[in-house]
């Protein structure tokens, strides 16, 4: 008989890879702070990190001419130097407080991109920070994407260059923390044969979701990625209180 955590597991991430053909992001925003319920945050984040490594390579090479690479050369080497910076913090640092950080954050810009406001224009020098702090969180908690669309969402792509751009982005920051994960020594093989079962369905969901992205309009897309960040902001708040 399967375990109900099992099930748990393979629904919450379905749903969020389905998210994530939707929208190019949200997966590690939605299944971490779900699967850490059940599962040690030292197994949870190197699996889906491998997971959204294989989803950024299928959602970014076949749209790769859409890519925007003015807005997406200035993050990586922030992003690089961001990845170094996580996994040397996994060392040293108690992440609860960092947790609670980004999560007030991500609330923050989730209400102001919900609420009747103008929008914002960013300039590219803001790759700096969110690429900085998009290595370094997504190295200590698998969930560094609010700084990218923050980032990108600033320099008003369309929905289309958006998704592609930021699968890109994921494909470099995945890359590093792959490499970085598999020096420390948490891809066991527990997590290998996991990974190897839990593709086709991730697959099944990502090609779902992409389906979706083709039929909503920009309006609405923009408000899915908000409502995807209010939600992760509250799962992120909820677990850094209860600790």
């Amino acid at each position: 008989m399967v375990q109900p955590e099992i099930l748990f597991a393979v629904g919450v991430l379905f749903f969020a890879y389905f998210i994530r053909g939707i929208a190019g992001f949200g997966s590690a925003l939605i299944s971490v702070p779900l699967l850490v319920i059940f599962f040690p945050v030292s197994q949870v984040v190197p699996l889906i990190g491998l997971l959204d490594w294989l989803a950024s390579v299928s959602q970014g090479l076949p749209n790769r001419r859409l890519i925007r690479w003015p807005d997406l050369l200035p993050l990586l080497p922030f992003t690089v130097l961001g990845v170094t910076t996580g996994l040397y913090l996994h060392t040293v640092l108690a992440p609860a407080n960092l947790l609670l950080a980004l999560s007030i954050f991500v609330l923050l810009y989730a209400v102001y991109a919900l609420l009747p406001f103008p929008p914002l224009h960013g300039g590219r020098w803001l790759a700096g920070p969110a690429g900085l702090f998009g290595g370094t969180v997504g190295a200590l908690f698998g969930t560094g994407g609010p700084f990218y669309v923050i980032y990108l969402t600033l320099r008003r792509l369309d929905k289309t260059e958006f998704r592609t751009t930021i699968a890109t982005v994921f494909v470099i920051d995945g890359l590093c923390r792959i490499v970085g994960f598999s020096v420390s020594g948490f891809y066991t093989l527990r997590i290998l044969a996991v990974f190897a079962g839990i593709v086709p369905i991730a697959a099944l969901a990502l090609w779902l979701g992409g389906r979706v992205h083709l039929r909503i309009s920009h309006v609405a897309f923009v408000r899915l990625v908000s409502l995807i960040l209010l939600g992760s902001g509250i799962a992120l708040l909820l677990k850094a209180i209860a600790g």
